[in-house]
């Protein structure tokens, strides 16, 4: 019961003083003060001096000051300065009220008592004594007020919070989070009973075996936010705290590490929000940047496609690697521009060379391996949406296909270490033109290092292929997608009920990438372990769970039909393939079936042909008798399979 009265008081009292203190009220506390601190002088006075004053003296002492200031302060209007926006040349006013009082009280006191000994230092006291009560009891109330309103301010602002688990990091968090202008902490939950009815760093821990226990605790404490201290117990929960907590519309945070503290405290735009991709079902992949880094240090990296999802992220964590200078070669004008400008500020040492250059001809490819001479080039240049490079198969093709042979070759040509080339999980058994030319890139970019490696193609350069699926954040990924349709009110859209996919951060598939590159695994392909793969209708759930709507009934889910092309799963490694083991437990070496490298550059030659005349039925025909397992599907060139 007091701790609301207080409350209400306290919000009252802000409220008031941060319009106006009535001005009659600031009035008379001026003359109260004035008037105390004439009895102050003149009991210093008798305790100092021990003058002989008659009570006459005294009574007429008191009214006179009470007079003299009621009248003063009236004239100056000192009343009417508002106490909080008080500064030193407010104090002018004040002096000339207590001059006036003095002058007043003076020429009324030698009216009546005649000039006796000590009137002067009366006066000079009363003068000093008052004006020095008028300063400080301002000061100290604008004090006062100034703390109580970034009290209010904080209890306003604040969010209520109850912190997940009892481990030392969950009680560190609690601990710095005392002092938050942002997150206010209500106590503990914790999945041991034992634990609960146990106060833990001065908060009490709530055992909540079931929703209703939530119910409870929620609405006594008004909870608005519930806080991980790790990822990893966000996903443990994601069936029980995280959903009970997003069907409520109450907010799922996760603490940061300490190195992403500032001075020691919790900022509010550390701790986030959590993300769709911290519940996907299964650990951030970790691997050791260290050997990393010093296979690129002091090197010349090139990087195709360096403007993109997969490109850009490769060249941020290259830049920071101690290599010798960064090639980024892209042909998108605006991103190109803007990752410049990202490196300009965040490398400011890094030696970086963008060109603006296309795959697809061999003359700007040779310039910039003829400038610059790279010891490893990472190919991640490609056309990669699934139905725009079905309705546009000969563009695919010279892209993904000519594009990544004229790379290949250039890296022979001049000399290249090695060279890594971005592929996809689409390219196993293809059922669409952007997987089967991902595939036939593959099967250049293999045949090429393996005929090196026979003695039958002179070079040195080894070749690494890369395959994972789905990279969440990417442009046209349907986390940014499904993300804007929410934003908009819905509705969702999924092509099918059943349809899964892997995913994977870009920094993971970058790492993955970068790791593989340092592994001997030469002219080979490397398979990424990416977990289980997803169903896309449970991830647009989740996402509008986690946006605080309820699926179907705030946002609606509408179901389109796959697209050209799309299909329901897709596969990492074809049926006939087998994998072997490597150093990393996440990468794996596809055994797949090998192709002879003058085959494989005479159908590269001739896809190129015909694409350059646009044709389509020659060039998929062509497409689909190198690489038979790629069968289309929902496409019109299903009628080229039969």
């Amino acid at each position: 019961m007091l701790r609301p009265m207080k409350n209400v008081f306290r919000k009252w009292l802000v409220r008031y003083t941060s319009e106006y203190l009535s001005t009659t009220v600031i009035y008379l506390m001026d003359v109260f003060l004035s008037v105390v601190a004439s009895g102050i002088v003149i009991l210093f006075s008798i305790v100092l001096f021990d003058p002989d004053f008659q009570r006459n003296f005294l009574l007429a002492w008191t009214l006179l000051s009470l007079v003299a200031s009621l009248l003063m302060f009236y004239v100056t209007r000192s009343y009417r300065i508002i106490i909080r926006h008080s500064t030193f040349r407010d104090l002018g006013k004040y002096a000339l009220a207590c001059a006036g009082k003095e002058v007043v009280m003076g020429a009324a006191l030698v009216l009546i008592f005649g000039v006796f000994p000590n009137l002067l230092m009366l006066l000079v006291l009363d003068f000093f004594v008052g004006l020095f009560l008028l300063f400080i009891v301002r000061v100290i109330m604008i004090a006062v007020y100034d703390q109580m309103k970034k009290n209010s301010i904080r209890r306003r602002n604040c969010s209520n919070v109850l912190i997940y688990g009892t481990t030392d990091k969950s009680v560190a968090i609690a601990t710095r989070l005392s002092n938050s202008p942002h997150y206010r902490v209500m106590g503990f939950l914790s999945d041991t009973e034992g634990m609960k009815h146990i106060m833990l760093a001065d908060f009490p821990v709530f055992h909540c075996c079931d929703d209703k226990a939530l119910d409870t605790v929620v609405r006594d404490y008004n909870i608005s936010g519930l806080l991980f201290a790790k990822e990893d117990d966000a996903r443990e929960c994601q069936d029980t705290l995280v959903r009970y907590a997003t069907s409520n519309k109450i907010k799922v945070l996760i603490s940061p590490t300490i190195d992403e503290m500032v001075g020691g405290r919790l900022v509010r735009n550390r701790v986030r929000e959590i993300k769709i991709e911290d519940l996907l079902g299964r650990q951030e992949i970790k691997i050791s940047m260290s050997e990393i880094i010093e296979n690129f240090r002091g090197k010349t990296v090139m990087v195709t496609g360096a403007a993109g999802s997969i490109g850009s992220e490769l060249c941020r964590q290259l830049a920071g690697f101690g290599i010798e200078r960064l090639v980024l070669y892209d042909n998108g004008e605006t991103p190109m521009h803007n990752l410049r400008l990202e490196l300009e500020e965040r490398f400011p040492e890094l030696k970086f060379v963008p060109i603006i250059g296309d795959v697809r001809m061999p003359a700007r490819l040779d310039f910039a391996f003829r400038s610059w001479k790279p010891q490893i080039v990472f190919h991640a240049a490609a056309y990669k949406h699934v139905p725009l490079m079905e309705e546009n198969p000969c563009e695919a093709v010279l892209a993904n296909v000519a594009g990544s042979r004229n790379v290949a070759d250039k890296c022979i040509e001049y000399g290249v270490d090695k060279m890594v080339m971005i592929s996809t999980d689409k390219a196993v058994n293809p059922t669409n033109i952007m997987g089967c030319t991902k595939r036939l890139a593959e099967i250049y970019v293999q045949s090429l290092g393996l005929a090196i490696d026979r003695g039958r193609v002179k070079g040195k350069t080894k070749f690494v292929t890369t395959r994972f699926g789905n990279v969440l954040g990417s442009n046209g990924s349907v986390i940014p997608r499904f993300r804007e349709q929410i934003e908009n009110g819905g509705p969702v859209t999924v092509t099918d009920k059943n349809i899964t996919r892997f995913f994977m951060t870009i920094p993971e598939a970058c790492r993955l990438v970068m790791e593989a590159a340092t592994l001997p695994v030469e002219n080979r392909i490397c398979v990424f372990d990416m977990g289980e793969s997803v169903k896309i209708d449970h991830l647009a759930r989740r996402m509008i769970e986690l946006a605080g709507f309820v699926p179907d009934k705030d946002i609606k889910i509408e179901y389109t039909g796959l697209r050209p092309g799309e299909k329901l799963y897709e596969e990492v490694l074809s049926n006939a393939e087998n994998t072997l083991p490597t150093s990393h437990d996440r990468i794996r070496i596809a055994q797949v079936r090998e192709y002879d490298y003058d085959e494989a550059r005479e159908y590269a030659a001739r896809l190129e042909e015909l694409s350059l005349k646009v044709d389509i039925p020659s060039t998929v025909r062509l497409m689909k008798e190198v690489v038979p397992e790629f069968k289309s599907r929902n496409s019109e060139f299903e009628k080229y399979d039969r």
